[in-house]
């Protein structure tokens, strides 16, 4: 039997006094298990509220290290624990917070190979994640698990929430987005950025649906999707139903076990091939290879296809021509197909895609700066800002 100690008692005092939780609402809490998926901006507010309410064995999972342009939003990294794993700094962060409870860290990507090993031990699934393929492998294996899985997203200055939980009536995932956006589609917070408070709104939203979830109080957001935005400082709230032909969730189910989930989404590995000179494939070139090329009598033309703001903020002084990559159709014509042409962006992904327009559109002699601005500072250039 669950029972709290005298120091644990004065801990939580404040919830141990409020008429609708008591002590056997926190002996719940102190008795629960929740994982959370990603320690970054949605995961720093749920892991330090959940440790501070009490919640008795919190597991983590992220394989990623702490980088300095995350401490504007993931508020349970410091400036100390730069370059250091996540789970690390995050572990260590909720320990110093609460002492009282168990934390079980997982240095590992999520995958269809070992989700559902992860997630058996806990009571509550919470995805923290910024992907498509991670999403719908969370929402999958906790459907197959019958676990309730608290959803949260944010990009730029909106965020949404819910408990998606069909073992409680209630739609998964896939009932909300049957199918995932195409590739490239919908950009990330490193590609669209995130104002910094806003993940703060909606993981403590999750955090509160936890604890609701593991004492059973109030109105979990089962069936209910809420939405925020943070210029207009508005919530509203759609209405979700359970799809009986989904899927995952439906009356006859057609996925019965884990996929593959990048191709599920329609993302490929992208792999840069190198010819047997070291240089790089058809397509693609390096950025100390534009270095080089820049100063030969062949000298190629530099499209960026960033946005206007970003040269703001970082600028390359090799650059010809910025045409933002939604743009690009519309401007093809102010390209000379017969010039040999690199393209960049932030770090790949956008001039990728630009590159693919061009290609399409008849331009043979074409490049991918691979690893963009970010790659060029690293290698080239270490004055160029990084964002």
């Amino acid at each position: 039997m669950t029972t709290l100690s005298n120091a644990e008692i004065s801990r939580y005092s404040r919830h141990l006094i409020l008429p609708e939780f008591g002590m056997e609402n926190q002996k719940k809490l102190k008795a629960g298990s929740v994982l959370l998926i990603g320690t970054g901006g949605l995961g720093s507010p749920l892991a330090l509220y959940l440790a501070a309410a009490g919640v008795g064995h919190i597991g983590l999972v992220d394989f990623d290290v702490v980088d300095e342009s995350n401490l504007q939003r993931q508020i349970v990294h410091g400036t100390s624990t730069v370059g250091k794993p996540k789970i690390e700094s995050a572990k260590n962060r909720l320990h110093d917070l609460n002492p009282y409870i168990e934390i079980t860290t997982h240095e590992a990507m999520i995958t269809s190979d070992n989700a559902l090993d992860l997630m058996r031990p806990y009571d509550v699934i919470v995805d923290g994640t910024d992907n498509f393929p991670t999403r719908y492998l969370t929402n999958d294996a906790a459907v197959m698990l019958g676990k309730p899985n608290v959803y949260g997203s944010i990009f730029r200055f909106e965020g949404q929430a819910t408990v998606f939980h069909p073992q409680a009536g209630g739609p998964c995932y896939r009932c909300l987005y049957p199918d995932p956006p195409p590739p490239g589609l919908v950009p990330s917070c490193a590609e669209g950025g995130v104002l910094g408070v806003l993940p703060g709104i909606i993981g403590t939203i999750q955090a509160t649906e936890v604890v609701k979830l593991l004492t059973g109080i109030g109105e979990p957001l089962i069936g209910r999707l809420l939405l925020y935005d943070a210029l207009g400082m508005r919530f509203r709230e759609m209405k979700l139903r359970r799809d009986p032909n989904c899927p995952v969730c439906g009356d006859h189910p057609t996925v019965t076990e884990l996929i593959d989930y990048e191709a599920f989404c329609g993302i490929t590995p992208q792999v840069v091939p190198v010819q047997e000179n070291g240089m790089s494939s058809q397509y693609e070139i390096t950025p100390k290879e534009v270095a080089t090329l820049i100063k030969s009598a062949q000298r190629p033309y530099i499209l960026d296809v960033r946005n206007p703001y970003e040269v703001e903020i970082a600028a390359l002084p090799v650059t010809d021509k910025l045409i933002p990559v939604d743009e690009l159709p519309g401007r093809i014509n102010e390209l000379d197909r017969d010039h040999e042409i690199i393209v960049y962006c932030r770090s790949g992904g956008r001039s990728g895609r630009a590159v693919d327009m061009l290609r399409a559109a008849g331009f043979t002699n074409v490049k991918n700066m691979v690893g963009g601005v970010l790659r060029w500072s690293d290698d080239v250039d270490p004055t160029v800002a990084k964002y």
